[in-house]
């Protein structure tokens, strides 16, 4: 099995483009609001049509500009389910489902929305309409609309976004469960980054229309190799870096000098840490000096669980903040305090891509 979309697309205020090849597992697409991933599923449902390229599924030309190819969305065997589910007010669960399978009978019909109900756990909602549901119950009949069809792909637009956070957290174990059972292509869009770690793969990180490299999961989160990478999964501490030596970098922005577990990479210009990858250490003798600094306490937030901490170095007075983010399990700090951090040199990672 394989997905090709090699296809770019001028929409004025700002241009497509994507080069992705897929061969299995779920393969997600990451990044801000308008910044092309669901205009790239549109162009793969067959309701944008792209200016050039190609978009192959399993050996089968979706598109394919030189060859003039354009197959309508009814012929493409596509499961989309949409970010605002797009059900039909004046039509009834029962025929929302009936809507893609053209050319079955009327025995046939029934017996796949029965199905699908049966798997959804909505018996007996045939006969009402969407506004007669729940948000929960929408999002289920959508799921059976984008299924029923026998679909060779299915692309899910953000799911869950118009859900809360309850029942979005039960939406997304009944989706794997889904995934699953699939034996198709999906295609995941989210702007959300601990969503997209657990359902997807690989991800594709989106930047103003174009599709950075794809890269599994693992990878991605551990060593982002751009800006727009760091940013988008999250990393909350990015600084410039000059370089020391092989192993060893002075990150500018923080006003300290860190110590990589690898070679820094050619011509790197950034080091990154996530907020979780430090800790605050009560007892400093226990550790090696390497990556532990003595930093003042500057912001303390507390959430539900943990305290986000901002720690800088005030010897170096243009150095910006450091966010960390700690168990509830130390003495609660104040403005001020001065206290030793730790960095996880396995987790320090550099990049020269702006």
């Amino acid at each position: 099995m394989s997905l090709i979309v090699d296809i770019e697309k001028d929409f004025g205020s700002f241009s497509l483009k994507v080069n992705i090849e897929q061969e299995n597992g779920v393969l997600g697409f990451l990044g801000e609001s308008g910044c092309g991933k669901s205009m790239t599923l549109k162009c793969i449902a067959g309701i944008v049509k792209p200016d050039k390229g190609k978009i192959i599924l399993n050996g089968r030309v979706f598109f394919d500009s030189e060859k003039k190819i354009n197959i309508p969305p009814q012929e493409r065997k596509v499961g989309y389910l949409f970010q605002n589910y797009a059900l039909f007010p004046h039509m009834t669960v029962k025929e929302n489902i009936e809507i893609g399978l053209a050319n079955l009978s009327k025995e046939e019909k029934n017996k796949i929305v029965k199905e699908y109900l049966a798997k959804m756990k909505l018996e007996g909602f045939e006969k009402r309409y969407p506004h007669q549901l729940s948000g929960g119950q929408k999002q289920r009949i959508a799921f059976a609309r984008a299924l029923a069809c026998n679909p060779e792909i299915l692309i899910l637009d953000e799911p869950f976004s118009a859900l809360d956070y309850h029942l979005k957290s039960n939406m997304e174990n009944e989706l794997i469960d889904i995934i699953n059972d699939f034996k198709g292509h999906i295609v995941y869009v989210t702007h959300d980054i601990s969503e997209s770690y657990r359902i997807c793969d690989d991800i594709v990180v989106f930047n103003k229309g174009l599709a950075i490299n794809k890269r599994s999961k693992k990878d991605l989160f551990k060593h982002p190799m751009s800006m727009t990478e760091a940013i988008i999964t999250g990393c909350k501490n990015i600084s410039e870096i000059d370089r020391i030596d092989e192993k060893r970098v002075l990150a500018k922005d923080w006003g300290i000098e860190c110590t990589l577990s690898h070679y820094a990479i050619d011509k790197a210009k950034y080091i990154g840490i996530r907020a979780h990858h430090m800790r605050i250490v009560q007892n400093n003798l226990q550790f090696s000096r390497e990556n532990l600094f003595e930093l003042s306490v500057v912001k303390v937030f507390e959430s539900s669980f943990t305290y986000i901490v901002y720690v800088k170095n005030l010897e170096n007075e243009n150095s910006s903040a450091i966010q960390l983010e700690i168990n509830k399990n130390i003495d609660p700090l104040k403005v001020g305090d001065k206290v030793f951090v730790k960095f996880d040199e396995n987790c320090l990672f550099d990049f020269c891509q702006n």
